[in-house]
Formats: C-alpha cells, structure tokens, sequence
C-alpha cells in the first residue's frame, strides 16, 4: 500500500515538474496576454446570501468566537464572472530532469527579520490598488481571496482575478522595499466541505496542489495561504497533515527543476491549535505544520461579538484571566502543540464590535448589554470607529489587564485595537520568539495609524 502511494506521488510530482517547467517557458508574454483560453464554466452560487454576507473576520459562525455576518460585502473578493478553473497543460517543451525520489523535507524557517503582514481584500482594487499600499510597512501582503472548485478540487480565477492579480504581484514587486505577494484560498465564503473533500482523497489532493502551484508560478506569486475555516473532524485535521506533506514534496520538486525560489507555503487558521466548534474537538497537526509549512496565521480576534449581546467583549484581547478566549492562551496552545514560535504569525484586527449598554453608567469590559452598538451588525472598521469617536465625544480607554481599548458614550460600547494595545501586542509577539504579526485587514486602518505602530 505505501509503495503504491508512493509510485503515485512519484508519477504525479513529475506531472507537475513538466507542467511548472512548461508554464516558466511561456511565462515572458503572461503579464500581457489575455485572459487564459480555458472554456468558463458557470459561477457556482455564492455560498451566502446577498443579503447575508461572510463575516468581516473570516471566522466561522458556528461557536461563541464565531462572528456575525459582515456587513461590508465590499470587503471581500468582487462577486464572481465567470469563473476558470485552472488546469496544468502539457506541451511540447523540452522534458526536466528526472525528479529525486519523493521524500518530503522540511521548510525553511521564516525570515529572521520577521514577518509583517496584511490581507488585502481583492474587491478593494477600485479604491485601495497595490500601488497605493505602503510596503515598508509590510513583509507580506495576502490578496484575499481565491476559491476553490467543488468538483475539480483546483483553483478558480475569474476574469476579474486574472486581471488583478497580474497587477498586484507585479506592483508590490516593483515597490521599495518589495513585499512578498501571497495567494490565500478561501476565506469564510469559502465551504469548508468542499475543502474537507478536497484533502479525503489522494486524486482530489492532486489536483489541488497542481492548480496552486501552476496560478504562483503563472502570476508570480511568492507564497500561498490556505484558508479552510475549519477543518470539522479529527479525520480532517488527519488529512490536513497530509495535505501538507504531500504539498510541501511538490513545491521543492517544482524548485529544483524550475530553479526557482520555493513556493512559501502557509495557512490561516483558528487562534488555538484545540478547536471545540460544534461539539467536536479536534486539534490541528502541530508536526505536519513544523515540518511542511513556512509559518501558520492564528486567527487572534473574535473572541466575543454579536452572537452574545447580553454583556460588552473585548473581540481581541490579549489577556483574560477568566476564560480561555485570548491571544496569550491561543499562542500558548499552539507552542504546546509543537509548532515553533518562529513559525507562528499572530493575527490582529483593524476593526472592532460593538454593543449596545443596559445602563451608561456601567460601561468596562463585560458589563451588561441588551444588543449590538453602532456600525453594521455591530462592526465598524478602525477608521469608522476613530471618525465615531470624535464625532460622538466617546471616551477612549485602555485597559493594561486585557491589553485592550474600548470606548464608549452615551449607550454606546466598541472594543478594539488601537496603536497602544497593538504596540504591546508586538512587544508580545517579539517577546515570545514569535514569527511576526499580520493584520486582517488592509482599507480598515486610519490614514495608516495601525499599520505602523510597533
């Protein structure tokens, strides 16, 4: 059985040599030539409502650190044209050099100057391009997002994508300083099923990291982000760890052919390494993610949002001694879990929720509330809640035991981030070894406050 496995990967790596191989010959005209020439299929249904679209955070629905809805559509990929499936074609170029036999290494640690990065939501091409980001702010820039087939397993780029993305890796790699341009797939709208059958099966997987490999290479993408919110099973988090093996051995397979530098490989995902959602723990595979990926992104915000109403939160607290729901916790679990900390990225947050007080008179972190505040379905950007802030003459404060800021006036409530808790947040992260930090998301920052603190 394992030699058959084997002869497999053998056979589907080479696969993917030719096709990487073939794709850099023809790469000289890509940055100019139409659209690719692939039959479009349908756009499948938006996995959510018009009227109901995925949450600012990208976190799931299903558990009390799960956010609402978003209510920014804008925030998220242009709704789909018709969309490409990307497909790795076989030419008549010249055959690589035979492939070394599988045997997958581990990836190279992370930058030691330490990662900064930042998603940036594809639909803000109109009103925040690459040109305008600044990128000595930044190591790594996400564009968020790309989906995945639900029958093919690869993934698909609508015209619109194709487009954008030509002009987003070229841009940040013309900026001074250049940043690394990450291709991340998925995100909340993304089904979390189809990604659970994508890794259960040995062909599905193959067609998934050929369609990845083929996009960075064609649209010179550095790295590539998967974004599965969230494995459901422990038999997910079991052929997640596969995925990653299997991923990794292709990616050094295609750089030694191609001569080119690795492919970065990384993941989005939930705060802790333990996940409980639905009623079934699970745990992510610590091993897989120290030997396979270039670092994981924890999720370290929505701890608390409109899900419970009945008293105020801070969504993205540092510290909290009375529950597991923090930042310091979540790291904690992902060190115990054997990833390293230089292979840890912590997520922040340039928005925050909002809640409406029972009394105005009592108005800290956890008392009581009756609903959700200001902002749409509770959630305002940090450039809203500045705007909010002065216009209503909210009170600011900054809370040192949760490391934490809220504000509040009248009835009321928004906690967030603002330069000083993500000052220590920093501190924190260097303190703990950690790998850097990103935000989500690029467009929420005021004039660029956050993005600079440090």
């Amino acid at each position: 059985m394992a030699m058959a496995r084997q002869r497999f990967l053998l056979l589907f790596l080479a696969t993917i040599v030719i096709a990487s191989a073939t794709s850099s010959v023809n790469s000289a005209s890509a940055d100019c030539s139409p659209p690719p020439s692939y039959s479009p299929k349908a756009s499948p249904p938006l996995p959510w409502a018009l009227t109901s679209p995925p949450a600012i955070s990208k976190a799931s629905q299903a558990s009390p650190v799960a956010a609402p809805a978003s209510p920014m559509p804008w925030l998220w990929p242009l709704q789909p044209t018709p969309e490409i499936s990307y497909t790795i074609t076989p030419s008549s170029s010249p055959t690589p050099p035979s492939p070394a036999p599988f045997a997958p290494t581990s990836a190279p640690a992370p930058p030691s100057r330490g990662i900064k990065g930042a998603y940036w939501p594809s639909g803000q091409a109109g009103t925040l391009p690459p040109s305008m980001i600044p990128t000595s702010y930044f190591t790594h820039i996400f564009y968020a997002f790309v989906l995945l087939d639900s029958t093919s397993y690869q993934v698909s780029i609508t015209q619109t994508d194709h487009w954008v993305m030509l002009n987003f890796t070229s841009t940040l790699h013309a900026k001074k300083p250049p940043a690394k341009a990450i291709l991340s797939i998925g995100g909340a709208s993304a089904s979390a099923d189809t990604f659970s059958s994508m890794v259960s099966n040995l062909d599905n997987r193959a067609a998934f990291i050929k369609s990845t490999i083929d996009v960075a290479r064609k649209y010179g993408f550095d790295g590539l982000d998967l974004d599965w919110e969230f494995p459901n099973t422990p038999q997910d988090m079991s052929n997640l760890l596969v995925l990653f093996e299997e991923w990794r051995s292709a990616v050094n397979m295609e750089s030694i052919v191609s001569g080119k530098a690795q492919i970065l490989l990384s993941a989005a995902v939930y705060f802790s390494s333990n996940i409980s959602l639905l009623g079934v723990p699970r745990t992510y595979p610590g091993d897989a993610i120290r030997n396979y990926a270039d670092f994981v992104n924890p999720m370290c915000y929505d701890y608390h949002g409109a899900w419970n109403t009945s008293v105020t939160g801070a969504h993205a607290l540092l510290y909290d001694k009375s529950s597991n729901l923090s930042t310091s916790y979540g790291i904690s679990t992902w060190k115990n879990n054997g990833v390293p900390s230089n292979k840890l990225v912590m997520g922040m947050p340039m928005y925050g929720r909002t809640w409406e007080l029972k009394d105005p008179n009592h108005h800290g972190i956890g008392d009581p509330a009756v609903g959700i505040g200001p902002g749409n379905l509770g959630v305002m950007t940090y450039s809203e809640i500045v705007d909010f802030n002065l216009g209503h003459n909210a009170t600011e404060v900054f809370d040192e035991e949760t490391v934490s800021t809220y504000s509040y006036g009248g009835k009321n409530w928004t906690g967030y981030d603002d330069t000083r808790s993500i000052t220590d947040k920093v501190k924190f992260a260097k303190a703990q070894g950690l790998g850097g930090y990103f935000f989500w998301a690029l467009g929420f920052d005021k004039n660029w406050t956050l993005s600079r603190a440090d």
